[in-house]
């Protein structure tokens, strides 16, 4: 039994000092997935629309969203939808440098896709950000 309760003792975002569940708690992978698929329907709608379906202007639509949502709503239409929101470590303003450098990284997927104990991506790392829910 105290074997069981020690592994209920961790949670992602524990050794940053989140809560395990709720707001600001770290947000998991299926609202991940969730609005990362919202955010890429959305910039494949617009590249059909306006650009015949090329995947460069897929992606740079994609990378644009992302950021300009960043900057101004601490998130983008999927992470908005899913409840959830990036915001620095630290605490403070977004500002502009987190937003394009997080987006930047994430457009390359490798540094998304290799988490840390915490549920951080290495894009989320370096750019001294949290995705959590709000």
């Amino acid at each position: 039994m105290n074997q069981q309760q020690n592994s209920n003792d961790q949670w992602p975002g524990k050794h940053i000092g989140l809560p395990a569940e709720g707001p600001r708690s770290i947000a998991r992978l299926g609202r991940r997935l969730a609005a990362l698929a919202v955010d890429w329907g959305f910039a494949v709608v617009v590249s059909i629309a306006f650009f015949n379906y090329d995947a460069l202007a897929t992606l740079g639509v994609f990378v644009t969203a992302q950021i300009v949502l960043l900057i101004t709503a601490n998130g983008s239409f999927g992470h908005l939808i899913m409840g959830l929101r990036v915001v620095p470590l630290a605490g403070g303003y977004l500002g502009l440098w987190r937003p394009i450098v997080r987006t930047l990284l994430m457009a390359f997927v490798i540094p998304a896709v290799i988490w840390d104990s915490d549920q951080r991506g290495m894009h989320d790392r370096l750019a001294g950000t949290l995705l959590v829910r709000r």
